[in-house]
């Protein structure tokens, strides 16, 4: 395939918890860049105190390397991180990748070029040089992940990202949600590609993490789940939960009334009664939460773009 050069490309790394040595994988990233790339800019963000990786990137910088820093006060999270690195970037091509090296570097040309006919494209560890119990916990994350949101993609832990300036734009990331951006933008309407590239032989730590690590995770797909299917039409969500627990709630006080009438059941110290009661007053309140949201909704729906143009033709 012909390698398409591109013209500009701000390469954001985010340094937090883990990192390998920085002016080893500059140097892999800053030669594999220069081969798809005119001009180029790394913008290194610092989610924490880190004073032995400021210091080398400083290190870096005064060597004349086409290094920014920006370095937090504590840590904020990666999404936060990624904010940042979008909002300074010059480059109208973005790239997002890890502080230690996920694949090969000489693969990144291959991700480069896949922005062609697209405006995301995002890397896919492949084929897996790491543990067993990696490729598992992986294997089992995205096939939750594709029956809660029908994502198509397979390595949404792949940190090895190129994309447009739009799309950094017109898709918020936060919290966690940066895990997820591939997932996010594609719900928006941009076409994105996931493309294999080679595991580096750097990236066979084992991950093993503890049960709230697990949950959060879990939580974290069901918010996408929301954000995905349901963000512009809530009471579709809250609307379908509040009925199902009025209708049980109803059907639980039937029962309890047709006892009362014709079997003479007394009413009193009865828990199925008080029950029915709190499931009738919790789906009404939950159908309502809805309907505020549609409120909600309609009233900033100008502010509010449900479309993505490819092209107008005039």
């Amino acid at each position: 395939m012909k390698q398409t050069r591109i013209k500009d490309v701000s390469i954001i790394i985010v340094i937090g918890e883990r990192y390998n040595d920085i002016e080893t994988v500059f140097q892999k990233y800053k030669a594999a860049i220069e081969t798809s790339a005119e001009n180029y800019e790394f913008i290194y963000v610092i989610d924490g105190k880190y004073p032995e990786a400021l210091s080398d990137l400083k290190s870096l910088k005064n060597k004349g390397e086409p290094i920014r820093i920006f370095a937090f006060s504590s840590w904020f999270g990666e999404a936060a991180a990624l904010r940042i690195g979008f909002e300074h970037a010059r480059a109208d091509t973005l790239m997002t990748l890890p502080a230690y090296l996920q694949v090969k570097p000489d693969s990144l040309p291959t991700l480069l070029d896949g922005l062609d006919g697209n405006d995301m494209v995002i890397g896919k560890r492949w084929p897996r040089v790491d543990s067993k119990l990696n490729r598992v916990q992986t294997k089992l994350f995205h096939k939750i992940q594709s029956m809660v949101t029908d994502s198509v993609f397979s390595d949404m832990g792949c940190g090895v990202r190129a994309f447009s300036r739009k799309v950094a734009t017109e898709v918020s990331v936060y919290g966690d949600q940066h895990r997820f951006f591939p997932l996010l933008a594609s719900q928006k309407g941009f076409r994105v590609t996931e493309i294999e590239l080679p595991q580096s032989e750097m990236d066979m730590q084992k991950r093993l993490y503890k049960p709230g690590v697990y949950f959060r995770r879990f939580l974290d797909i069901l918010t996408v789940f929301f954000l995905v299917k349901f963000t512009k039409k809530p009471l579709r969500f809250f609307g379908l939960i509040g009925s199902i627990i009025f209708i049980l709630g109803l059907l639980v006080l039937t029962y309890v009334a047709f006892e009362r009438i014709f079997f003479g059941m007394p009413l009193a110290d009865r828990p199925a009664l008080l029950l029915s009661s709190l499931f009738i007053v919790l789906g009404v309140q939950v159908f309502v939460l809805g309907l505020i949201g549609e409120l909600v909704i309609f009233t900033h729906a100008t502010e509010l773009d449900e479309y993505e143009i490819e092209e107008i033709v005039e």
